[in-house]
């Protein structure tokens, strides 16, 4: 079956995780992409058993994000290694890399080393913190340029005097993983009108400052920025959440009060509050949240989560549960809209690309490659011999 990037050769010459988890949207639309990683193994390998990290006996991370990808080990500490680079450079449309640009630089794969070797290349660099000024060559995760820096941490509070959350795993390098697809996209748009390849750059806080949009521009905007009060106090008590007789969330979005705060009331069995000159009017319900919070808590306490999923849904009120990462495996809509899909070679379930194209279908996904896995084939590819790829493996140039 032809897929819309067949024939595509994608070189993922990066590392956690926003970069490399680009070029694996790319494969599940049919790219050929060499994930190329030193001889011991790309570092992200073992994130899994980082202390703190969830406790599995799979390899999760990687298994996700380097899904269909054929791993490269080439040594590019030495010239030969990086003589095997250029070759690949040589045949490749696009490669993505978020190494820092001093060790670019050293390994002889930055941009302007590379982009003469082929004019028709599209090359993503990612970098933490942009590609000029003081902290260009900072180094960055997530937690620290898209979810700290950015605005977000010091903002998604439970209030004013809480101390900020820390994110948790690849929470901003998967959204910004889209960034850098775009930027890619655009970049072969571009290369198909002027036969052209160019150099596309993103970063985890430009990535993190679009996040945090509304309120970036209304600090722009010289915006006066109040604490956020409390759940119990919130100024919205139809926009809160609520914790159910099971000790499990949900949330309220009710925009359209006037249809939607009978059926609330009736579904919570407190037909009362209808009657309750507090919260008579959307206005009154506003000046007087917090003691409409107090009144909704003992409501959802009395009942199990499930249970006010079910009249909720039926009435129509507008709501949704606080699902935990346990809930994600058993979650119906996500089956019925294949955001879940099971791997080709495997039993195992992993996560979709966020989006699909009428008249694709995406690869069905093949497991994430041992280190050096394809190793010989790609050489083989490079018009490599037998005897040389010995001569390569011998001198610790492959693995």
């Amino acid at each position: 079956m032809k897929r819309i990037f067949d024939g595509l050769r994608v070189i993922d010459c990066a590392s956690f995780i926003a970069a490399p988890a680009a070029a694996t949207i790319l494969s599940d639309f049919g790219a050929d992409v060499i994930k190329i990683e030193p001889p011991s193994g790309d570092a992200f390998r073992q994130t899994w058993l980082a202390s703190g990290q969830i406790e599995s006996d799979a390899n999760y991370p990687w298994i996700m994000d380097s899904r269909n990808k054929r791993s490269l080990a080439l040594d590019l500490a030495g010239e030969a290694g990086r003589a095997i680079l250029r070759r690949l450079v040589v045949g490749a449309d696009v490669f993505i890399t978020n190494y820092p640009a001093p060790v670019r630089r050293k390994l002889g794969f930055d941009y302007d080393t590379i982009a003469p070797m082929n004019p028709r290349l599209v090359y993503a660099s990612f970098t933490g913190y942009g590609e000029r000024g003081a902290e260009a060559e900072k180094p960055a995760f997530d937690t620290t340029a898209w979810w700290a820096r950015s605005g977000l941490m010091g903002t998604v509070v439970s209030d004013g005097a809480a101390p900020p959350a820390r994110s948790v795993g690849g929470m901003g390098d998967h959204p910004t993983s889209l960034a850098v697809l775009s930027g890619v996209l655009m970049a072969l748009y571009r290369r198909l009108m002027t036969g052209e390849g160019a150099l596309v750059t993103t970063s985890l806080l430009a990535n993190g400052l679009w996040a945090n949009g509304f309120q970036a521009q209304a600090a722009l905007c010289g915006a006066k920025f109040h604490p956020r009060p409390p759940r119990e106090k919130s100024a919205n008590a139809l926009g809160a959440s609520y914790r159910c007789g099971d000790g499990r969330w949900l949330i309220l979005a009710i925009h359209n009060e006037e249809r939607q705060w009978p059926e609330l009331a009736r579904c919570l069995d407190r037909a009362d509050l209808l009657d309750d000159t507090r919260f008579a009017t959307r206005d009154d319900r506003l000046a007087n949240a917090p003691a409409l919070v107090a009144e909704l808590d003992r409501a959802f306490a009395a009942r199990e989560r499930a249970h006010w999923r079910e009249l909720l849904t039926a009435r129509g009120v507008l709501f949704d549960i606080v699902a935990l990462p346990d809930d994600i495996p058993g979650d119906r809509q996500l089956h019925d809209n294949d955001m879940l899909v099971r791997f080709a070679d495997s039993d195992l379930l992993t996560v979709n690309s966020p989006f699909s194209i009428s008249g694709e279908t995406k690869t069905p996904p093949r497991s994430a490659p041992a280190i050096g896995q394809h190793t010989d084939e790609v050489l083989r590819e490079l018009g490599c011999d037998a005897a040389e790829i010995a001569r390569l493996r011998a001198g610790g140039v492959v693995a």
